[in-house]
């Protein structure tokens, strides 16, 4: 199978990439930043995976919303829109998503047939899964990946934590009781090949046993059998992260219903497990 990634320069792209060329597979990348060009590309392959973003868990100042939204959306529509005039289109569209498209609650818990919710990050879901949706126009199988906090000892937020908790500094995050809907790297690449393989729809990229922050941190610290004494007030995250600590001081409980009903198996079921194999290979 011939696959283009659009973003493959990052966390989840490198992996995909070479989870696909482990398997045999022709993968070719482009660039949003080139719609046209990354229409030609993908023209020539038989599914094409969009996981080009701009980041989320920074300060959001108007300008850092825009490009927010931008990457997501305005690139998407005119990436399909270049799309559109190729001779020949893929047969799939896979496109990240993310848990954000929930909303943040500390009580209800969300699958992939619950509704959005009315923040920020719920409204760029929603026109970020809206735009995914123009590929169905052109022939294409789309899926939309709703992904959470992705763990993996060289990218994504553990790669920033884990300095903190080696050194013995790590400790919970505002109440600690915010949820934590994540998922081991090697099943969130395993998520993406089995939309790739064929399955269409919503999917939420995440484990069947969500955390609450307190657990996802006592667990990191008994994986690297460091104490966790510092906790990060809410307010202290807020003064670095403004607007965009509700990354990480909100969450949502997210199962992943529809994923397992289309017979994905997860590696890496449990917080535990999932850091101790991260933790040993670190």
């Amino acid at each position: 199978m011939n696959v283009t990634i659009l973003g493959a320069s990052g966390f989840i792209g490198k992996y995909l990439a070479s989870a696909l060329a482990a398997r045999g597979d022709h993968v070719t990348t482009a660039s949003l930043r080139d719609p046209e060009n990354a229409a030609r590309v993908a023209g020539a392959s038989d599914a094409v995976v969009n996981l080009a973003g701009e980041p989320v868990a920074q300060r959001w100042s108007p300008e850092v919303k825009a490009k927010i939204r931008s990457s997501r959306v305005d690139a998407g529509v005119a990436f399909l829109d270049a799309l559109a005039k190729q001779p020949r289109k893929p047969a799939a569209y896979v496109s990240a998503s993310a848990v954000g498209y929930y909303g943040a609650s500390e009580t209800a818990t969300f699958d992939e047939s619950s509704g959005p919710g009315s923040d920020f990050l719920a409204g760029i879901c929603v026109a970020w899964e809206a735009t995914a949706d123009r590929a169905e126009a052109l022939g294409m199988r789309v899926s939309k990946l709703r992904t959470g906090l992705v763990l993996g000892r060289d990218g994504g937020a553990l790669a920033r934590l884990m300095p903190l908790f080696k050194f013995g500094l790590g400790g919970i995050v505002a109440s600690g009781r915010q949820w934590y809907p994540w998922i081991h790297i090697d099943d969130q690449v395993g998520i993406y090949l089995h939309a790739i393989d064929g399955t269409a729809g919503v999917l939420d990229a995440t484990a069947p046993n969500p955390v609450r922050n307190d657990e996802f941190t006592r667990a990191l610290g008994a994986a690297l059998h460091r104490p966790t004494l510092f906790p990060a007030p809410a307010f202290a995250v807020a003064l670095v992260l403004g607007e965009g600590a509700s990354v990480v001081t909100e969450g949502q409980r997210v199962l992943p219903t529809r994923t397992l009903a289309t017979g994905y198996r997860f590696r890496y079921e449990t917080i535990d497990a999932a850091l101790g194999a991260i933790a040993a290979t670190a």
